[in-house]
């Protein structure tokens, strides 16, 4: 394999893009330094994009661009002396060990009792609110529809002056879930001190219980949230446990009431 544009079929060939037939040269004249150069470098190297690598790989019969570094270092048994690639494979194994830990104690946070409470308080409520900010809206925006299939009158809103000026009209039949996984956005917390001083119901998916949220609310929901983040620079935690939690109360509804 020492020149990998020969292993590949004339049919293949031909549907290969200009970016595509650059890039599977580069590879070609550095097949010494591919089974240790990740695909951002690879990128940077070949000035093409990493959508243009994944898309070569696949032509050419590999899943990805990982396993096509991997049977390239065992066809041509190149060195790994750093065990890079083992270390790859290793960080990638705990970053899907983490997600699962995560939503194995997520569920075991949840109590059967307060689930089928808070169904009962969905299907009573002749209306539903939903208030949520930032990432946590998508979470938001799948419980409304959800419950809007369901046949429920439920409106999101995310915007900061309408979520605390609606929490002010809403009416004593009505009810309010909030989504936040630090519990402590501005207008979420004032929207909920509004809510309690009108002895409304509020929910709150949150991974804090003691967070300003999770001590106010009617019926607070916690998440299992990890204490790694793949971000750290950025505030964009995995909303994951929440949206675990979304999905098993939207569940419980849809069994317990359609």
């Amino acid at each position: 394999m020492n020149n990998i544009l020969f292993d590949i079929p004339t049919n293949v060939y031909k549907t290969l893009s200009e970016s595509e037939m650059y890039l599977l040269e580069y590879i070609t004249n550095h097949l010494q330094d591919i089974p240790t150069m990740s695909i951002v470098k690879l990128s940077e190297n070949a000035s093409v994009s990493t959508a243009t690598i994944v898309r070569l790989m696949k032509k050419i019969g590999y899943d990805g661009y990982t396993s096509f570094k991997y049977s390239l270092k065992e066809q041509n048994s190149f060195t790994d002396d750093n065990n890079e690639m083992e270390n790859i494979g290793n960080e990638i194994s705990q970053a899907i060990k983490k997600n699962e830990f995560e939503v194995s104690k997520t569920i075991q946070l949840q109590s059967i009792g307060q689930i089928e409470d808070a169904v009962q308080k969905l299907y009573n409520a002749d209306k539903i609110y939903v208030f949520a900010r930032g990432f946590s809206e998508m979470i938001g925006k799948e419980m409304t529809v959800k419950l809007q299939l369901m046949g429920k009158n439920c409106e999101i809103h995310d915007d900061p002056n309408i979520i605390k000026t609606k929490s002010k009209s809403i009416k004593e039949n009505e009810l309010a879930i909030f989504v936040s996984l630090n519990g402590e956005t501005e207008e979420l917390v004032e929207a909920c001190k509004n809510l309690n001083i009108k002895q409304i119901t509020t929910m709150t998916l949150t991974c804090r219980m003691d967070s300003s949220l999770g001590l106010m609310s009617e019926m607070t929901f916690v998440g299992y949230k990890g204490g790694h983040s793949y971000f750290p620079d950025y505030e964009v935690r995995s909303r994951l446990p929440l949206s675990v939690i979304s999905r098993i109360l939207l569940d419980a509804y849809a069994i317990r009431m359609l």
